[in-house]
């Protein structure tokens, strides 16, 4: 008791401390500090912060009606992409907003620069008391307890009532940082191959159940080996958290699993925040080896780019998830398809947040991207598997704007990999080109996992692919890997060699993926009923007939996709 009184008296002190609200509005706060952190104390009131501020977008409404235009099959402008131009005119702030905080931010001394394509961010440094001062804010020193990263939060800040409407969220704020939300959704190795062992012998379809190569792929669902024929169509590959893709590593696994291509086939490279791609084999990583290696093994011939995330993050404790779309959208010719195989839990970042980078997956969308991520290797317990007491969604599957892709195991039939994260949004209602294939699908669940899950929200995956014993090579070892993070660049493959076809007879490429998903190309969709991804102390959810939070409308049929998409 006597602690709970002195920290009582503690915080009534800091009240009576803060500085006279001048018409300050709460905008953003956490009911609690997140799981696994502790508050250590006070922020140096000298420690500089790097905060981002987010201006409210122009006219974001109006894009995403015309996103959804462009991306219905149904629609008479259905692949009539917009150009970066026409973009960055529904997202560019309104002028009085721009005027708005940078006058603010005058009478305070301080100046911002703009830091995204469309200026609808900025960034500033200011003092920690500055910062309390400006936001009616507690910015403290907290930890977290595992790995003891520390970092200046505050559990709440206030803007100037005359900035609402004007000024969307400041960051980091009450966005903690996750020491766990960027890493490989990839377990660790399962297995080696054996010294010696006739590697290109054991990648044929009989070997499929315990063993997928790009050959079991390629057999599974259908896909080419033919070489892709334009040179415009591109697949990016994203990389982050120092995970370096290695050029002998894709060479040994061209020369053992596509003997059919030229093992000298290999990938351009784009860094950013001082990124880099050491090709020491030591620094060979996991992660970027299996997404270079199932891209460029998969889809043949399409020009690929294995884009590296340095660590000079200009988007705090996103940690370059939005800088490496700022970067795509300053593009005039963005690849047409982008697979990212990290992700985090949704309730690790702000609901302003989420929307905030949600939103830009909806302008690569409009100019013809198709963004694919891992949904998560958690089943329902979120993007790794934890404890908890309700279902947890990760992000960014949870957008409605972005293709999550699941896993699953097993052929003849396909059945659901237990840890193939799926579930609903609690940020983001369900958009409508799913509403009927969730709809049936809550019916059939019943009243099963009643009060964990929200049943009104966006949900995920979308589809799935295999996503266990992807053999891959690392520092010239074969090694085999489980993951989501196997199922999106496959899917990515898929994609763009549909894309190749597309673009080869004079049409656009598929760009946003999900209303043509949900509509024309169900049909091209292989269901998986069997298998469920648990968590949380339960069951999870069980694959059913349709779509389901496991694995989405199923796996895709090469052949079927041509035709659904009128080739």
């Amino acid at each position: 008791m006597v602690a709970i009184s002195l920290l009582v008296a503690s915080l009534f002190t800091l009240a009576l401390g803060k500085p006279t609200t001048r018409n300050l509005q709460v905008h953003e706060a956490r009911e609690e500090i997140p799981a696994g952190f502790s508050l250590r104390g006070a922020a140096s009131p000298d420690a500089t912060l790097k905060l981002r501020i987010a201006l409210v977008q122009g006219n974001f409404a109006e894009l995403e009606q015309r996103l959804y235009d462009v991306s219905t099959p149904s629609s008479v402008n259905y692949g009539q992409h917009l150009s970066k131009e026409e973009v960055e005119q529904y997202i560019a702030p309104k002028p009085e907003s721009v005027d708005a905080v940078n006058s603010w931010l005058a009478e305070n001394g301080l100046t911002a620069k703009t830091i995204s394509p469309a200026g609808d961010w900025m960034a500033f440094e200011v003092p920690v008391s500055k910062a309390n001062e400006l936001f009616d804010a507690d910015f403290s020193v907290f930890t977290h307890d595992d790995t003891g990263l520390e970092a200046i939060r505050t559990l709440s800040y206030s803007i100037p009532a005359e900035l609402k409407g004007h000024l969307d969220l400041v960051h980091p704020t009450v966005t903690f940082p996750n020491p766990q939300s960027h890493l490989p959704v990839v377990s660790s190795p399962v297995k080696a191959a054996a010294a010696g062992e006739n590697i290109t012998a054991r990648a044929v379809p009989s070997s499929c159940a315990s063993s997928i190569t790009p050959a079991c792929l390629q057999a599974i669902y259908g896909i080419p080996t033919t070489k892709a024929t334009q040179s415009s169509n591109k697949l990016a590959v994203s990389g982050f958290i120092d995970q370096f893709a290695n050029k002998a590593d894709l060479k040994t696994f061209l020369t053992r699993f596509r003997t059919d291509i030229p093992s000298s086939t290999t990938f351009t490279l784009q860094t950013i925040d001082g990124g880099q791609n050491n090709q020491s084999p030591s620094q060979a990583g996991v992660e970027a080896n299996l997404d270079i290696q199932y891209t460029i093994g998969v889809a043949t011939g399409v020009p690929t780019t294995f884009i590296s995330v340095g660590d000079n993050f200009q988007d705090g404790d996103l940690e370059g998830f939005l800088d490496i779309i700022n970067f795509l959208l300053g593009e005039s010719a963005p690849p047409q398809v982008l697979t990212t195989s990290y992700g985090q839990n949704e309730n690790t970042i702000s609901r302003n947040l989420a929307t905030n980078l949600c939103n830009a997956y909806a302008q690569l969308g409009a100019r013809g991207v198709s963004i694919l991520f891992a949904s998560g290797d958690g089943g329902v317990a979120g993007s790794q598997s934890s404890s908890c007491r309700t279902f947890v969604p990760t992000f960014p599957s949870g957008c409605p704007f972005m293709t999550s892709v699941g896993a699953t195991q097993g052929v003849n039939p396909e059945m659901a990999a237990d840890f193939s994260s799926g579930g609903f949004s609690n940020y983001f209602g369900i958009p409508s080109y799913q509403q009927s294939a969730v709809s049936s699908y809550l019916s059939a669940l019943g009243s099963t996992n009643s009060g964990k899950f929200n049943r009104s929200g966006r949900a995920f995956p979308d589809v799935a692919t295999q996503g266990v014993d992807f053999e891959i090579v690392v520092g010239g070892r074969t090694e085999g890997v489980d993951g989501t993070s196997c199922a999106s660049p496959t899917f990515a493959s898929i994609i763009s060699l549909v894309n190749d076809r597309l673009i080869a007879a004079g049409k656009s490429p598929l760009g946003f993926l999900n209303p043509f998903l949900y509509s024309t190309g169900a049909s091209a969709f292989t269901d998986i009923t069997s298998g469920s991804n648990p968590g949380c102390g339960t069951n999870g959810f069980p694959a059913k007939a349709g779509w389901d939070p496991v694995t989405g409308l199923g796996t895709p049929n090469f052949a079927k996709l041509l035709t659904a998409v009128g080739l």
